[in-house]
């Protein structure tokens, strides 16, 4: 939560807690954007069925636009077979079809060589982002881990950055070392400095945390990592859907993201690395057609991506995401998405440091928070904040948001916050529906 030794540290120039003023504005260059008028809505069938929702939800997942929908429905009508499985045409254009989505992803991603050809091979599909981050503490970890080695991780992840890393040292005998930041969210250089040391073979981190809506620094954990001849996993769940992400400028070996978070349908997830480091990986997964050849006592198995691939893919979701990306960065753009969320976050915090019994985790300037607004009311358990809010047509996340050991560290009370987070198809009437919510919250329990 907010206290006067955090904000401080911020700037020397910072207001008060919860005083956003024309100064600050001046220096932090508060955007200036259309958020009252939204021609986004629209093309997002659930908001066209529900249009007195005010849905806050999307890091948990994004609403889906009409052409995402259409394109699974596309898939099963036009092209449905299993891919890789067949010689007829079917098959061959299903197959088709999910290759130019792996090229597609590989391209958004920076994943491409000197002439701009992407990488397509370097792109495997699993369920989710938990799926992918699991197949390199799993698969990877153990290549490259001895008893002694450490591995570093924030005190921002997410569980399924952290457990699958608690596993791998378990299993390994490494050691697992906490990065912490500010109370803001700022992991500061001495702190890099201290915790990423000679014996660090992993820094695994997430790109925003999902919580209190920080970008962390990875360039500079990438380079004290690989100073060390070490390894940068990104957990880019909370990034890809809202900036432009380059695995080459972050300086990631790995990165993994979700569809479903970027407009996308649930059960696809990407996981991203160099050939040569998924070459030298055992599978995660074995059975079908990740194999080359099957003998009675051994097997050999297929080229990266297909070795990872096991089973049936979601081939329709795959195709889905494809149209998901594309909506998102060729129809909307990343420039748009940002200006709006900006605009949106300015114009949250603004009006909710405005009641007095709202508590904002993390910082108190809109700049460091990239889509995510964490906060109680104070004396209300945050179920009970989610539930009124909920009456008044308002989704919200209430809970741990699957990072305990955060707010255990930031002495969240009940392990538990409210959570509204941002994307481009929210509007100016969503925030004052949030806070006219808040307002009912504390007129109830206090009547």
């Amino acid at each position: 939560m907010i206290d006067t030794e955090s904000v401080a540290c911020e700037s020397c120039t910072a207001p008060a807690p919860g005083v956003l003023d024309a100064s600050d504005a001046a220096s932090r260059a508060w955007p200036r954007i259309d958020i009252e008028t939204n021609p986004f809505k629209a093309a997002f069938p659930l908001f066209t069925q529900h249009p007195d929702i005010a849905f806050l939800d999307s890091a948990a997942t994004a609403q889906r636009p009409a052409c995402v929908l259409e394109a699974q429905k596309h898939f099963y009508e036009t092209m449905n077979a299993n891919p890789l499985r067949g010689l007829y045409s079917l098959s061959v254009e299903a197959t088709e079809a999910i290759a130019k989505v792996r090229a597609q992803i590989a391209g958004l991603i920076g994943a491409v060589d000197e002439a701009g050809k992407p990488h397509a091979n370097e792109v495997v599909f699993t369920r989710n982002t938990s799926e992918s981050l699991n197949i390199v503490a799993s698969s990877f970890a153990p290549t490259v881990l001895e008893p002694g080695d450490e591995v570093a991780i924030t005190i921002m992840e997410h569980h399924s950055n952290l457990i699958p890393w608690q596993q791998a040292c378990r299993a390994t005998g490494a050691k697992l070392v906490y990065l912490y930041p500010t109370k803001t969210g700022e992991l500061t250089d001495a702190e890099i400095a201290e915790k990423i040391g000679p014996r660090t073979k992993i820094v695994a981190c997430t790109q925003v945390s999902n919580v209190l809506g920080c970008r962390v620094p990875v360039e500079k954990l990438a380079a004290a990592v690989h100073a060390r001849g070490g390894y940068l996993v990104v957990d880019a769940a909370q990034s890809v859907p809202h900036m432009p992400v380059d695995v080459r400028e972050l300086g990631a070996d790995f990165l993994a993201f979700s569809a479903h978070k970027a407009l996308g349908p649930m059960g696809v997830g990407v996981l991203w690395s160099r050939l040569e480091l998924l070459d030298a990986m055992p599978p995660f997964l074995t059975g079908g057609e990740m194999i080359d050849s099957v003998t009675e006592q051994d097997a050999v198995w297929a080229p990266v991506p297909e070795k990872f691939e096991a089973g049936t893919q979601d081939a329709a979701g795959i195709y889905a995401t494809g149209a998901a990306l594309d909506y998102l960065v060729n129809q909307v753009g990343y420039d748009t998405v940002q200006a709006r969320e900006q605009a949106l976050v300015h114009y949250a915090m603004s009006r909710m440091v405005e009641l007095p019994y709202v508590e904002i985790i993390g910082s108190i300037y809109w700049d460091r928070h990239h889509g995510v607004i964490s906060f109680n009311v104070r004396g209300v358990h945050p179920h009970d904040v989610a539930s009124i809010l909920d009456m008044q047509g308002v989704c919200i996340r209430a809970g741990h948001h699957c990072a305990q050991p955060l707010l255990t560290w930031l002495g969240v009370e009940n392990l538990a916050c409210c959570r509204a987070s941002l994307a481009f198809y929210n509007d100016r009437a969503d925030i004052d529906a949030l806070v006219a919510g808040l307002k009912t919250v504390w007129s109830t329990f206090h009547a």
